[in-house]
C-alpha cells in the first residue's frame, strides 16, 4: 500500500459570481478580511482559517458548460466556532437560510446559507476539527 494519502486536504473552494466585484465585497464583509489574490475581472481568492484554506470568487462567465449553480448536492462545510452566531451575520449581510442548524451527532451541527450571488455556503461546528487542531 501506498504511503502517498489519495485527498490530502482542501486545496481550494470555489464559487461563481455573475457580480465578480459584489462577491469580493460581500465575502470581504463577511470574512473580515481581504482577499489575498486576485486575478484582474475574473478571479479573488482569500486564505483564511487555522490552515490557511483558500476559498475563490470565480466570475460566472467563466463556468464551464453545464455546470449547476446554487443547492446541487454538494456542500463544503467550513468548522465555526459559533454557528448561530455565524449564520446570523451571513443573513444579515444578504444571506438567505437554506437549512437551519441541525445536530448530526455528538459535537457535530451543521447549517447551510445561500449567499447573494446563488452560492450554498456550508457551516459547521465540528468537534473533530478543534481535536485535530488542538494535537498540531
Amino acid at each position: 500500500m501506498s504511503e502517498t494519502q489519495t485527498l490530502r486536504g482542501l486545496a481550494t473552494v470555489t464559487y461563481w459570481a455573475d457580480d465578480l466585484e459584489a462577491a469580493k465585497d460581500w465575502y470581504s464583509e463577511f470574512l473580515g478580511l481581504a482577499p489575498y489574490f486576485q486575478v484582474p475581472g475574473g478571479y479573488y481568492e482569500f486564505r483564511l482559517g487555522d490552515y490557511q484554506h483558500e476559498l475563490g470568487i470565480i466570475d460566472a462567465k467563466w463556468a464551464p458548460p453545464g455546470s449547476v449553480r446554487g443547492s446541487g448536492g454538494h456542500v463544503a462545510y467550513w468548522h465555526v466556532d459559533d454557528l448561530d452566531a455565524t449564520v446570523a451575520k451571513a443573513i444579515s449581510l444578504g444571506a438567505t437560510l437554506h437549512e437551519a442548524a441541525r445536530e448530526r451527532g455528538p459535537g457535530f451541527v451543521t447549517a447551510t446559507v445561500i449567499d447573494p450571488f446563488g452560492n450554498v455556503l456550508g457551516l459547521m461546528y465540528n468537534k473533530h476539527y478543534l481535536e485535530i487542531l488542538g494535537s498540531r
